[in-house]
């Protein structure tokens, strides 16, 4: 299987299976002498990891990271970081079942359709529970950015038809939330509809928004590699994302060009923008202000509702899954959204170090000197 390699300096490859004996990743590029332990990387795994609310899998890991190498007294060496995730409470028997039919919205039919073949336990590759190894590199990749002075902070932005209002909306709201949600009087009403969808036997979806702040000028490549598109394959790598948009996205189609343009001004000795439709990426490089994505989440296809497909005989069958299973995704794939961000970014950075010749001459220099 190719494909489970992302970046081109900041490089992971993730690795394992849901029902495995675990999974994780190797974190290669990044530079040695960053402050980095457990406790930091686990932060992240802990918003992500099942069992923590009634709207999530009741699956219950510790997802205890442990790194194998690459980090020594405390700091990273310059060499490969390796992670590892065990799994604690894989229940491979609730899947026993699904070896012989394809579940609806499941990845189910195309493996088999690609390799002849697939794990059948709670979706191997394709479940869910691969993405905690992104998160895992994810938390390095924002530690490295936090000490450029750039934060990616990513929240729920709706579940269902309830949007949050910007006007009642805090930052610390969304660790207090247990849907993710910065405002509270929005996260309440969207926990009553998620409950009447449960006893309904349904599913949710949802929108997760992501702020980039700190981020300089001229970040990304204007062709192939533009940070837009960068972010867009990196996020709609996550299996539960149907949708990303940048700026205002799709609204721009309903915009005049004299709305649309984000005219600049000069404060001082600063070039800044009066609004910022283009989401911070003007012709695929930042501009200096925030960048703004959202991803659309779709409901999780496993739920106990009667559903009908097709077994491995061709025969037409009606299946209720069983298992252990998230009524929403959305609250535990923001941190996973926000490490994909964090990941693609850095990675632009730091390809962007050699863009320009006197910037190169200047870090010979300052090494020189040294």
């Amino acid at each position: 299987m190719s494909g489970s390699t992302l970046g081109t300096i900041f490089k992971i490859t993730t690795w394992g299976e849901s029902h495995g004996k675990g999974i994780g990743v190797v974190v290669d590029g990044c530079p040695a002498g960053l402050s980095i332990d457990e406790e930091l990387i686990q932060t992240y795994l802990d918003r992500r990891k099942p069992g923590q609310t009634k709207f999530a899998t009741p699956r219950i890991e510790a997802d205890k990271v442990h790194i194998l190498s690459g980090v020594f007294e405390g700091k990273t060496t310059g060499t490969p970081i390796s992670l590892a995730i065990f799994n604690e409470t894989a229940r491979s028997s609730d899947y026993s079942e699904i070896a012989s039919y394809y579940r609806p919205g499941h990845a189910d039919f195309t493996f088999d359709s690609k390799y002849g073949f697939r794990d059948y336990r709670g979706g191997g590759r394709s479940s869910g529970r691969e993405t905690s190894g992104r998160v895992a590199a994810g938390a390095i990749a924002s530690a490295i950015l936090k000490e450029l002075g750039i934060e990616v902070c990513a929240y729920t932005k709706s579940i269902g038809p309830i949007k949050i209002d910007y006007k009642n909306c805090k930052k610390e709201n969304r660790d207090l939330s247990p849907l993710c949600m910065p405002d509270l009087e929005a996260s309440n009403a969207a926990e009553e509809f998620l409950t009447s969808a449960m006893e309904n036997q349904d599913s949710v979806g949802g929108i997760i928004e992501c702020i980039i702040s700190g981020v300089p000028a001229g970040i990304g490549e204007p062709v192939f590699d533009k940070l837009d598109a960068s972010l867009a394959k990196a996020i709609m790598s996550v299996g539960a994302v149907k949708g990303v948009e940048i700026g205002d996205g799709f609204e721009v189609a309903n915009h005049f060009g004299s709305y649309n343009n984000d005219n600049f001004i000069q404060e001082g000795s600063q070039l800044k923008k009066i609004s910022n439709h283009a989401g911070g990426i003007l012709g695929g490089i930042s501009d200096g202000s925030e960048i703004i994505l959202r991803a659309a989440i779709k409901p999780t296809p496993s739920i106990a509702k009667s559903q009908q497909t097709v077994n491995k005989n061709g025969e037409n069958i009606t299946v209720n899954i069983k298992g252990r299973h998230d009524p929403i995704i959305v609250p535990r794939a923001v941190v996973v959204i926000e490490s994909m961000a964090a990941l693609t970014l850095l990675d632009l950075m730091l390809q962007s170090m050699s863009s320009r010749l006197d910037h190169i001459k200047t870090f010979f220099s300052d090494v020189k000197t040294k």
